[in-house]
């Protein structure tokens, strides 16, 4: 396994980290999902992601079970707040002091840890200033209950706010988590040049955009039963904007790339992304421990300058790079969820 540096901080994470976003505690049962942390312990994956909003606080508890009687030291441990939890009432939710306060003691403990080692916004709030947040955010590293702090989906100008209040309160600011693949590249007009100046590193996910890029859906076809685009538990409704044929016939055309580099297809979408210098793990999810296998071997793959011009010459008509794109939410919205 490939182990980089996040951002340019001195921490050091699996170029592979393993995310349980749709997976844990809701997409697939417990055996599996512990069976498919177990495999990316055996892959050399040490960096695991999760957030309080997934399955309702219930993938940090099957995280924290599966990871129990691990070395804690060896591990890189991520979590998030700002999406509702529990009843979702008026301060369930956002980034308010007092939800940030409260919401790291509920991820601490059903993650059966002293500490994340990374804390993460997962999106802006408008309603809370950004002073306030960052402050809170300062006293969870202060009192030691993370050892740095991130954003996820932010854009460029708010994470340029945000790391300029982190270095007046002196707390580590290294990360952005965004979604990032072959065909959503909302980041690299924007975010990615003002991360590369500030020295923020991209920890990205969907880098095979919810499994279409492993070329399993094909141009006027139905979905295979039991994929993700069947599952509405399993985010079918994320993954109906790349189920079109103009989209699919790309993904389908990229094969004999793949092929000739002796990479998978999700193998090839995965060691993509980790090209970009800016992207310091792309996090991966699994309902089967051999597509944890799988994905891993990505790591530590080079993909010469003239397979990235081929491969950038066939999607190039169907993908997305508007930087307006970036996932906004609105706290208003947050109650109608």
């Amino acid at each position: 396994m490939e182990i980089r540096n996040l951002g340019s901080s001195g921490l050091k994470i699996s170029a592979i980290a393993y995310g349980n976003w749709l997976t844990h505690g809701s997409q697939v049962e417990e055996e599996a999902a512990l069976a498919c942390v177990h495999r990316a312990l055996e892959e050399g994956i040490t960096t695991f992601d999760t957030a309080d909003v997934y399955a309702n606080t219930r993938a940090e508890t099957v995280l924290g079970k599966a990871l129990r009687g691990e070395r804690r030291e060896g591990l890189e441990v991520f979590t998030k707040v700002y999406w509702p939890t529990g009843p979702g009432r008026h301060n369930d939710h956002g980034l308010s002091r007092k939800h940030i306060l409260e919401s790291i003691n509920g991820s601490l403990h059903r993650l059966g840890t002293d500490y994340v080692d990374l804390y993460q916004a997962h999106r802006y709030d408008d309603e809370t200033p950004l002073e306030e947040t960052m402050e809170a955010f300062a006293d969870v590293v202060r009192q030691g209950k993370a050892l740095y702090i991130g954003v996820s989906e932010w854009r460029a100008d708010q994470i340029r706010a945000a790391h300029a209040l982190a270095r007046e309160l002196r707390v580590p600011l290294v990360s952005n988590q965004p979604q990032y693949n072959l065909l959503w590249r909302v980041i690299e007009p924007e975010v990615v040049p003002a991360c590369e100046e500030l020295g923020i590193g991209q920890v990205v996910f969907s880098p095979i955009a919810q499994g279409v890029l492993t070329g399993k859906y094909l141009p006027g076809q139905a979905p295979p039963e039991g994929s993700r685009a069947t599952d509405e538990k399993g985010g079918a409704t994320m993954i109906g904007r790349w189920l079109r044929d103009d989209v699919l016939e790309r993904v389908q055309r990229l094969r004999p790339i793949a092929d000739e580099a002796g990479l998978t297809m999700a193998q090839l979408a995965v060691a993509w992304v980790l090209q970009n210098p800016n992207v310091s793990a792309a996090i991966i999810g699994a309902s089967r421990p051999d597509q944890v296998s799988d994905n891993a071997r990505a790591a530590g793959v080079r993909l010469e300058p003239d397979v990235l011009a081929a491969i950038d010459e066939i999607v190039d008509p169907v993908v997305v790079r508007d930087p307006a794109r970036t996932q906004v939410v609105r706290r208003a919205e947050l109650m109608k969820r």
